[in-house]
């Protein structure tokens, strides 16, 4: 984000952490519930365990990313302000 921008609206903010929390939600449940499709077409009875493994797996590391991206941004955001305090453009 450069300086002249405005910041974000907090109406826009709470929709974009609204459909994040959508997304993660959809990624622990749609692979469990796609295994338990695919147990009861081939008669299998752990497919619906593997999914929803791999969807709590895929959940967490988007969580992750997402956890990171934002320590990044919070981090970029201090320097910026602490070189703006240091240059005297503050």
């Amino acid at each position: 984000m450069s300086d002249s921008s405005p910041p974000p609206h907090p109406v826009g903010e709470a929709m974009t952490w609204a459909s994040r929390a959508t997304t993660i939600a959809a990624e622990m449940v749609l692979p469990g519930l796609a295994g338990q499709w695919a147990d009861k077409r081939f008669g299998t009875s752990y497919l619906t365990l593997i999914g929803f493994g791999l969807g709590l797996t895929l959940a967490l590391w988007h969580l992750v990313g997402l956890a990171r991206k934002a320590e990044e941004q919070r981090l970029g955001d201090k320097a910026a302000k602490a070189r703006k305090k240091q240059d005297g453009t503050d």
